[in-house]
């Protein structure tokens, strides 16, 4: 008998469009012969079972399944798809663990520590991983700016310590821009994180490790006609060449993949997962480690799956398999 995927989607923070997009993509790349695929979003409170757009059903929250033609609908599977809370912060995690229902991501430790920017930086440093310096700063404490600019000098780049697809994140030239920066990026989460400026070119590189086989995927070379990668560089058309795989040497081509392997392994992660550096004098500098990454048709991780020679039906189903096969 075939298993119930869930493909969950949604989410409560500003990256639920994204999550819809990468939803949808997901859904259709799942084998219709091997598994039964459903999507279900979740939106606050509310958790519902789409059928070609409409909804179809409610979710009982208390089993994870649904009543549909006359049957309950046990899912067997969850391919998390939510960008943000709750789906890349190990809350969803937790709740598939008290149920035993497995899924595609990280646990709940690896998500939590990944999700959040600072914590997982401080982590990686005593690990000798490359990266920027950083100032973490709480919501509605007070803001020196002079006291951040003589520590991290100008530019910087101001981000949410939590959140994603760049949201709130504002590359600071001036003091006088620290602060509405600062209390911007307090929108999105309420931490705030001031980091320094390394410059150089962007690249990024996804992988999955299964049980029996390990995938790396090619690195892809980030190249934004804005001025840095945000929100509307990501997902605007023409609004960024991305080059994969990247035009750089199979030297460092194997260096960030191998940087990329042990980060994973660092932090325990679990799934497709997308590491994010920047190049400069040879050295790749960590920025970010995505366990729940962009999954939409034009993504980084599709390119790459695509990159490789392979299809992304297949890849999921050899994810899906590995934990129910």
């Amino acid at each position: 008998m075939k298993k119930n995927i869930a493909v969950v989607y949604g989410g409560d923070s500003s990256e639920y469009i994204v999550s819809v997009q990468s939803g949808k993509n997901v859904y259709s790349s799942i084998d219709p012969e091997i598994f039964n695929p459903w999507m279900v979003e979740m939106k606050n409170s509310e958790w519902s079972v789409m059928l070609e757009g409409q909804k179809i059903a409610d979710v009982d929250k208390g089993s994870f399944s649904f009543s549909f033609g006359g049957k309950t609908v046990k899912f067997d599977y969850a391919y998390i798809i939510i960008h943000g809370t709750p789906g890349e912060d190990g809350i969803l995690q937790g709740y598939f663990d008290l149920l035993k229902i497995p899924y595609s991501t990280c646990g709940v430790h690896s998500s939590s520590l990944t999700f959040n920017k600072y914590f997982c930086s401080n982590y990686l440093r005593n690990f000798d991983i490359p990266m920027a310096k950083s100032v973490r700063m709480m919501k509605g404490t007070a803001i020196d700016a002079e006291q951040l600019v003589s520590k991290l000098n100008l530019p910087v780049f101001v981000k949410p310590n939590a959140g994603g697809s760049s949201f709130g994140v504002t590359k600071v030239k001036t003091i006088d821009e620290l602060q509405p920066a600062i209390e911007r990026a307090w929108i999105e989460s309420d931490e705030a994180l001031v980091e320094e400026f390394v410059e150089g070119a962007e690249f990024t590189c996804g992988l999955v490790k299964l049980k029996n086989e390990t995938f790396i995927f090619p690195v892809t070379e980030v190249l934004p006609k804005k001025e840095f990668f945000d929100f509307e560089a990501k997902y605007t058309a023409g609004m960024t060449d991305e080059i994969t795989p990247a035009r750089i040497s199979a030297e460092l081509t194997n260096d960030i993949q191998q940087l990329a392997s042990r980060i994973y392994d660092l932090c325990n992660c679990k799934g497709i997962v997308r590491v994010d550096f920047i190049l400069r004098d040879g050295k790749f500098y960590f920025l970010e480690v995505n366990t729940t990454p962009g999954m939409t048709a034009t993504s980084f991780i599709p390119q790459q799956i695509a990159a490789m020679g392979r299809e992304l039906k297949e890849m999921l189903t050899l994810i899906i398999l590995d934990s129910i096969g």
